[in-house]
């Protein structure tokens, strides 16, 4: 899964189809851990929550690449 992806005519870079799992998979994980309250011991959220992002997708990336 290399390279582009054809959606209807239109190439897609792969990169966007991760980015967009890895968003999906960082908003639960947002959900579940402002569920248990888990942000009140974050200092700066956002960095919190694009740190996890990253990992996510290096992860997604790393997992595809063994395909």
């Amino acid at each position: 899964m290399i390279g582009e992806i054809n959606l209807g005519g239109v190439f897609v870079p792969s990169i966007v189809l991760w980015c967009i799992a890895a968003l999906i998979i960082l908003l639960l994980i947002k959900k579940i851990l402002a569920r248990y309250y888990f942000y009140r011991h974050v200092w700066q959220h956002t960095l919190f929550n694009f740190a996890i992002f990253v990992i996510i997708l290096g992860g997604i990336v790393f997992f595809v690449s063994l395909i």
